[in-house]
C-alpha cells in the first residue's frame, strides 16, 4: 500500500441492508479485493478488471461446465500448479470444480473442495466475533483500544487512547503493518518459526505510525492481531476457541479450523501449495509452514465450499444482528495496487462492483502456497476460487482468477 503524507478525507458509504435470512446467499470468489495475505503481503497488483472479459471468463458465464473449462484454461495458460472452485446458487445448490494437479511431485489430482490456507479471509471471521461482542454490549466500536487493552499500543505517533475499535477493523488506525518486516522470513528458513501475538505487535510498534487515526486508510495486519487480543481480554478465553464456538460450530463449517500451536500440516485432503521464490525460479512446495505469524489476521484453514457457506450466513443475518451487520457493511474507499476498481472496505468485509451490476461482498487472502478469492452477493449467488500458488508465475494470473469469479456471479 502506498502511504500518502497528506491524508484525504475518508468517505463512507453504507451498503444496502440485507432483507433477513435468504437461502443460499452467495460467496463470490472474486474478492481479489481481498487483500493481502492472510497475514502478510500487500495485494498483488491488478492490471485488469473483471469487466474486461477474457475468452475464459466469457466461457465461464455460459454455464457451470463453462466455469470448469475456464478454470482449466486459466491454469494452463497462466502456468499455475492447480486451482479449485466452488459455487453456490440461489437455491442453495453447490458445485465444485478443480483444474491442474494437486501435487507436482506425484501428479495427484486436486481434491474437490480441498482444504487450503485462506489467509486474510480470517479477518472477516475476527471482525464477526468482535461485532458479536458489540451486540452483546461488551465492546463499543468507537471506544479507544486502551479501554480493553491498557497501555498495549504505545510508540512513535502511536497511542491506544486515540485509536478506536472501529479503526482497527476498518484499517484506519494508522498502525504500521508488522508483516512488512516478516515477508522474507516466512517464505524462507523462518517459515517454521512460532510467533506469539505480542511478538507481532512489537514488530509494528518499532516503527512510526503511518498517519493519525481516522485520517486515512491503509491495510495493516497489525490491526487484526490487536483485535484478536481484544477478543481474548474481553471474553477471558482463547481467540481460537471463540472463533470456533461463535462462528465455525454455529453455522456448521465442517472443514474449517484454526490451527493449533505448532501445527504445520493441513488436516484433511488438500492440494499442495507453492510459491515462486524469485523470478524465473521453479515452483517451490511451501505447504508445511507455521502460520502463527498470521494469527487472527490470517491463520485460518478452510475450503472454497465452507467460505461460501460462511459469507452466505454472514450476509444472511445468521451471525450478526442487523445493527452490527449494517456497521460491517459501512465502507470507506480502499484504493491502491491490487484492488479491483471501486473496492471499498467495511469492518473486515470488502465490496466491489460486478460487471453485470450490483456488488460483490467478501475479502480474500494470500498466504504461503495459496491465494483465495471469495465473496458474496445479496441475491443468493456465491463463488470462491483458490489458486495453489501465492506468487504468480505469470503476471496476470490473479487478474484471470478475479475475472472467473465475476463471471461465475454474473453468468446464467
Amino acid at each position: 500500500m502506498t502511504y500518502r503524507p497528506f491524508p484525504r478525507p475518508l468517505r463512507t458509504a453504507r451498503g444496502p441492508a440485507p432483507s433477513g435470512r435468504r437461502r443460499g446467499i452467495a460467496a463470490v470468489a472474486a474478492a481479489s479485493a481481498a487483500l493481502a495475505l492472510a497475514g502478510a503481503l500487500p495485494p498483488v497488483s491488478a492490471s485488469a478488471s473483471p469487466a474486461e472479459t477474457t475468452s475464459a471468463a466469457a466461457e465461464a458465464r455460459r454455464s457451470p461446465e463453462g466455469l470448469r473449462k475456464a478454470l482449466e484454461r486459466v491454469v494452463a495458460e497462466q502456468r499455475l500448479p492447480g486451482a479449485l472452485a466452488s459455487t453456490l446458487d440461489r437455491e442453495g445448490r453447490t458445485r465444485t470444480f478443480t483444474a491442474g494437479v494437486g501435487d507436482l511431485r506425484t501428479g495427484a489430482k486436486v481434491p474437490a473442495d480441498g482444504q487450503v490456507r485462506v489467509g486474510s479471509n480470517t479477518k472477516t471471521f475476527t471482525a464477526t466475533v468482535v461485532l458479536q461482542l458489540v451486540g452483546e454490549g461488551r465492546v463499543e466500536l468507537d471506544a479507544p483500544v486502551d479501554r480493553y487493552l491498557p497501555d498495549l499500543l504505545r510508540g512513535d505517533g502511536i497511542d491506544g487512547r486515540a485509536i478506536t475499535v472501529r479503526q482497527l477493523l476498518q484499517h484506519t488506525s494508522g498502525l504500521p503493518n508488522y508483516t512488512d518486516q516478516l515477508v522474507g522470513a516466512v517464505f524462507g528458513k523462518g517459515r517454521h518459526t512460532y510467533y506469539q501475538p505480542r511478538d507481532l505487535i512489537d514488530l509494528a510498534l518499532a516503527r512510526k505510525a503511518r498517519f493519525a487515526p481516522g485520517t486515512d486508510w491503509e491495510y495493516s495486519n497489525t490491526n487484526y492481531v490487536v483485535a484478536g487480543l481484544l477478543v481474548e481480554k474481553v471474553t477471558g478465553r482463547p481467540f481460537a476457541e471463540q472463533v470456533r464456538q461463535r462462528v465455525i460450530d454455529r453455522i456448521g463449517l465442517r472443514h474449517t479450523y484454526f490451527p493449533a500451536v505448532g501445527e504445520e500440516r493441513l488436516r484433511e485432503a488438500h492440494p499442495r501449495g507453492y510459491q515462486v521464490p524469485e523470478p524465473g525460479a521453479p515452483l517451490e512446495d511451501i505447504t508445511e509452514v507455521d502460520p502463527s505469524w498470521g494469527w487472527s489476521a490470517g491463520q485460518l484453514v478452510s475450503t472454497p465450499g465452507d467460505l461460501n457457506r460462511f459469507f452466505s450466513a454472514l450476509l444472511g443475518g445468521r451471525l450478526l444482528e442487523p445493527a452490527q451487520l449494517a456497521q460491517m457493511r459501512t465502507t470507506v474507499e480502499a484504493d491502491g495496487p491490487g484492488w479491483l476498481p471501486g473496492t471499498r472496505y467495511g469492518l473486515g468485509l470488502t465490496s466491489a462492483p460486478l460487471s453485470c451490476g450490483g456488488l460483490q461482498w467478501g475479502h480474500g487472502g494470500n498466504i504461503p502456497g495459496y491465494h483465495s478469492f471469495p465473496g458474496a452477493t445479496d441475491d443468493g449467488r456465491a463463488a470462491t476460487v483458490v489458486v495453489t500458488v501465492n506468487r504468480p508465475p505469470a503476471p496476470d494470473s490473479f487478474d484471470r482468477a478475479d475475472a472467473l469469479v465475476d463471471a461465475a456471479l454474473c453468468g446464467r
